[in-house]
């Protein structure tokens, strides 16, 4: 596991590698993380993903400034479908893709602002599945994800910020022919596949209004899912 950087047109971005035990190659998967940033938090999930067999980049989008600084324009790019975020996360696909310990077939996964990048990703990009953890949906969703990679999803019904986005998620992949299997946890809030949590005094606040890491007991069940999923669009080719 090591810090690494990955070409950005005539820059550097920092970012984070998880390599898997054993030879390869192996399939790859780009973390998107959520608001905080680079945290120890999404850097132990891609080290989850490599302990499954998946080579996994987690790019930092705030190239290395605090997240107070950076989170309203990664927000406001999230929701426009374009910017230097997404920029970025398509260098660090290409990137990992072209690496020659990867199979070349790399994946997306995102964690609240980042499922959001990673859901219009699944159809901006050639990924070959994504992973969308209470993602909030792209404007007009039916036409954003036309020609989606297949995609994972996880949602939790207690999450105000976000009620009704698996519904119409499942429809809009419905509607998009790409295979899905999207779930919506009953008494579930945001943020339960992981261990984050916002500093200060907005801690108490965000577990109010959106329930943040209620129903955690089901991040097993999400993970499994991932897993399921991933092996059998990323996999399927190198067994």
């Amino acid at each position: 596991m090591s810090d690494i950087v990955i070409p950005v047109g005539e820059r550097e971005l920092p970012g984070y590698l998880a390599v898997p035990g054993g030879a390869g190659p192996w399939p790859g998967v780009v973390i998107v993380f959520e608001a905080l940033g680079n945290t120890g938090d999404m850097r132990a999930q891609a080290d989850r993903f490599a302990a499954n067999g998946y080579l996994a980049v987690l790019p930092d989008l705030y190239d290395g400034a605090p997240w107070v600084r950076c989170v309203t324009k990664a927000m406001r790019e999230m929701r426009a479908g374009r910017g230097a975020a997404y920029d970025h996360i398509e260098a660090a696909r290409s990137w990992l893709a072209g690496r020659d310990d990867c199979t070349g077939d790399v994946g997306v996964c995102g964690f609240c602002m980042g499922g959001g990048f990673a859901l219009v990703a699944a159809a901006k990009y050639d990924f070959k599945a994504a992973a969308v953890n209470y993602g909030m949906l792209p404007r007009r969703p039916e036409e954003a994800l036309r020609g989606a990679c297949p995609v994972v999803a996880s949602y939790g019904a207690a999450d105000p910020s976000l009620r009704g986005a698996a519904g119409k998620l499942e429809r809009a992949l419905a509607g998009s022919g790409a295979a899905h299997d999207v779930k919506e946890y009953p008494g579930t809030g945001h943020s339960f596949m992981t261990e984050s949590a916002l500093p200060g005094p907005l801690g108490p606040v965000a577990k109010i209004a959106f329930g943040m890491g209620r129903g955690r007991e089901n991040a097993p069940d999400g993970w499994n899912r991932i897993f399921a999923f991933f092996d059998g669009h990323l996999k399927k080719s190198t067994m």
